[in-house]
Parts: structure tokens; sequence; C-alpha cells
């Protein structure tokens, strides 16, 4: 496989398509054409209008000298420019799936979040002794956030946890690689039956 089909196929498997934005795009101006062909066919037949009749908008976008535009007008004006920045962010920002590409040789593996955060929580208690219960981590794009929470009287190396977390994650070849975070949590109280 060429290195352009693969860099395509790693991205579409993890990076989110836009289809949901674009359907509810799409649906928004659809019932805005409506709701304006609506306007206009209720003026055509002499009926009252349901929010603002289509020539009093078109005298209020005109700037017509000494009238004031009316709260409906703002209030639309206002929802339009949110909706507009909304899709504007959507259709800006990349959409990212809670996965990873693993790098193995001249070949790729793509791996979600969770089998990576399964896999080192296994590690660290393994490794430092923790009860794996007390462990959790979370797989972000670029960082790994582990917390533990020991229990009372239990002491926690930090330093030992996040050279086995660094050592763990250096040896998945992320791409892109992720920073490790580790942060021991208050101690949990023993519960003592009676």
């Amino acid at each position: 496989m060429s290195d352009r089909v693969l860099s395509r196929v790693i991205r579409r498997e993890t990076h989110s398509p836009r289809t949901v934005a674009m359907a509810v795009a799409v649906v928004l101006v659809i019932l805005a054409l409506i709701y304006v062909g609506l306007e206009i066919v209720l003026d055509l037949l002499s009926q009252p209008a349901l929010l603002i009749a289509p020539a009093d908008a078109l005298a209020q976008l005109a700037d017509v000298p000494g009238l004031q535009p009316s709260g409906t007008v703002i209030g639309i004006g206002v929802l339009v420019a949110v909706v507009g920045l909304v899709f504007l962010v959507l259709s800006l920002t990349p959409g990212r799936l809670s996965k990873h590409r693993m790098d193995i040789g001249d070949r790729a593996i793509i791996v979600d979040n969770g089998v990576l955060a399964a896999s080192l929580a296994q590690r660290i208690s393994d490794e430092a002794g923790i009860p794996r219960d007390h462990i959790t981590v979370g797989v972000a794009h670029r960082v790994v956030d582990v917390v533990i929470t020991p229990d009372a009287g239990l002491p926690i190396d930090a330093s030992r946890v996040r050279l086995i977390a660094d050592e763990e994650m250096a040896g998945y070849r992320l791409t892109p690689p992720v920073k490790t975070v580790v942060k021991i949590a208050a101690p949990k109280e023993q519960e003592f039956s009676r």
C-alpha cells in the first residue's frame, strides 16, 4: 500500500466526518427557506404574518431613517449569528475520534483510546503493585491522565508511576505522541465491618 493511500486510510479512521453537522446545517437552511416562502405566500394572500412580514423585514434591513428594529428582528439576528458561529467552529476544527495510530515498522495500527487506557492501567497495577481498581486512566488526543487513589496509609511513588507510564506509552509509538500526567488523589477511607 502506498504512503499516500495509507495516510488517507489512517486519517479516515482517526477523524470523524462532518456529516451530522452538515445534515443539521442543511435542515436549518431548508427550514429557513420554508419559513421565508410561507411568509411571502401569506403576504401575497394579504394574510397576517407569522413573525414579520417580508416588506417590514426588508424595510428594517434597509435601515430606513427613524425606523427602530423590533425585538423580533434583533432576536432572529442573534439566533442566526450564534448558529453561524457554531457551524463556523465545527467546520474549522478537526473532528477527532478517540483513536490513535501506532507505528509498527512500515505498518500502522489504529487503536482505540479505551484499549490504551486499560493496557496502561494494567501495566501500572502489575509493576507498581497498586490494585487495578485504584487506577483511573484517561487517554485524550495529546495527554494521558493517570489518577491513583491509594488506600489510607499506602505511600505511592508518583515518579515511579510516571516512569512506568512513560515507558509503556513510548513502546506504543503513538502518532501524535502523548504527554503523561500522573496525579495522586486523596486516599480512600478504609471500610471496617462490625
